[in-house]
Formats: structure tokens, sequence, C-alpha cells
């Protein structure tokens, strides 16, 4: 069984930075990718950032030059999105992902609220 806990959600003003954290345990044998995905309200769910196993990395149009997506070398089980420069449109809540050999994990979401 694996579980994702996510972290690091709250209000901030447009303009403002925030950083999520999310930490896969349990029995973990190979995370292919980690990632976040968002749904703000009345819109489908969105895939925001992905890291892949390799260290590549995958953003959304909206969200590139302004999001990062990182993982801690000391633990790779845990990933990282800082938000800069954050715009109102940004509000939704975040959902952590991780891709483990076959079967994709989900965190329980963290809402971030971006206000004008």
């Amino acid at each position: 069984q694996v579980q994702l806990v996510e972290s690091g959600g709250g209000l901030v003003q447009a303009g403002g930075s925030l950083r999520l954290s999310c930490t896969a345990s349990g029995t973990i044998f190979s995370i292919n990718a980690m990632g976040w995905y968002r749904q703000a309200p009345g819109k489908q769910r969105e895939l925001v950032a992905t890291l892949n196993r390799g260290g590549s990395t995958n953003y959304v149009d909206s969200v590139k030059d302004r999001f990062t997506i990182s993982t801690d070398n000391n633990a790779k089980n845990t990933v990282y999105l800082q938000m800069n420069s954050l715009k109102p449109e940004d509000t939704a809540v975040y959902y952590c992902y991780a891709n483990i050999v076959v079967r994709y994990y989900w965190g329980n979401g963290t809402l971030v609220t971006v206000s004008s």
C-alpha cells in the first residue's frame, strides 16, 4: 500500500509564492514519475507538472517559467512544487500523484487560493 501526503497549500496574494510538498510512503518498488494535478472549481482536473524518473520535467504551458517541480536528492520519494508569481487563475485544489510500477496513486489534495 502506498500513501501520498501533501502539504504547503494556503492563501496567498497575487504575485506571491508557495511551495507544495508531497511524500510517498509504504511499499515502493520503483517510481516512474511523480507530479501534480490541479482542479479549479467547475473545471476539469489538469496536469500541472511531472518529474520523470530520469529527471526530465514537463509543465502545462500556463505555469511554465513560474512553477518548478523538483525532488529531494536524499529522498527520491518526495516531490516539491515551487510556485512563483501566482495568479488568481492558479486557485485550485492541487493533487500529488505517483506512478509506481503500473499503478497510479493520489494524495487527498491541498487547497491553493490566490487572491487578487
